[in-house]
């Protein structure tokens, strides 16, 4: 067994025989910016919602077996370099993309924070340390993909994206967009990486309203605390100056709050215990 590499959540193992294992952690970041504090159970839960829905969506993947609480084996292929985001409410980066003009909507898109988009809309971004959204043609002029392969790129991402809507709907949540990743294996597009609450954002219905934060069940929780207090802000003024953002300490409350919803949302969504 090789060690690849760590990302922001887990670690990567070359088991040389074609498969990788996926060794998911407790580490989190938002922002880019890593944090000290780990989230207990987060690990486990990042691994086990990774199981179910490779298991539940009807699209191939790379998915082989679990192989302990925190750790998945897959098969190993190309990535392609491009983060395939699907956004069904208008919410996040999108709200001050279309501020600024630097994204369009469909006439008579309610863009009250947290409104229902019409349709979901495809938003991919770049793979990069900083994740930068691109439009069709920049995936093309950069060579990402192929135009074939965005067209069936946005099309499969958008029809994943509603059959994870129609079971989150079942557990009384809304899941609001999701991020997804697909590499190549014997020259087929198949989906891989992972799938949990850091890849999406979800809603309690019970508590939904539009025009104000929700209620998260995800990284989200973090990035709101993150905002509230202003540590966004320096952040990007860290950056615009050159310098590294500096992570804060993140208050044992929050963390304990992370950890229950991330458990909770969980159990909901997949009828299993922890």
């Amino acid at each position: 067994m090789k060690f690849l590499g760590s990302g922001k959540v887990k670690d990567i193992y070359d088991l040389e025989d074609g498969t990788l294992l996926f060794k998911f952690s407790d580490r989190v970041s938002a922002y880019d910016v890593k944090f000290n504090e780990d989230i207990p159970k987060k690990g486990e839960v990042l691994c086990k919602f990774a199981e179910f829905w490779f298991n539940e969506l009807q699209i191939p993947n790379h998915f082989v077996k679990r192989k302990s609480d925190t750790e998945i084996i897959v098969k190993k292929m190309e990535m392609l370099p491009i983060e395939c985001v699907v956004r069904g409410y208008f919410y996040g980066s999108l709200v001050n993309r279309w501020k600024n003009g630097d994204v369009k909507l469909p006439s008579g898109t309610d863009t009250r924070l947290a409104a229902k988009l019409l349709e979901p809309i495809f938003d991919p971004t770049t793979k990069a340390e900083h994740d930068i959204p691109i439009t069709k043609q920049m995936a093309l002029d950069k060579k990402l993909v192929s135009e074939e392969e965005y067209n069936w790129l946005s099309k499969t991402s958008i029809e994943i994206y509603k059959q994870t809507v129609v079971i989150a709907e079942k557990a009384e949540f809304i899941l609001a967009d999701l991020k997804l990743e697909f590499g190549k294996s014997d020259d087929k597009i198949v989906l891989g990486d992972s799938i949990g609450p850091d890849e999406y954002r979800l809603w309690p219905k019970a508590d939904y309203e539009i025009g104000k934060i929700q209620e998260a069940y995800d990284k989200q929780l973090l990035r709101d605390w993150l905002t509230e207090h202003g540590y966004q802000k320096q952040f990007d003024d860290a950056r615009a100056a050159g310098k590294n953002p500096i992570a804060p300490q993140i208050p044992p409350e929050l963390i304990n709050k992370m950890t229950e919803r991330y458990v909770t949302s969980y159990e909901s969504l997949t009828g299993n215990s922890l």
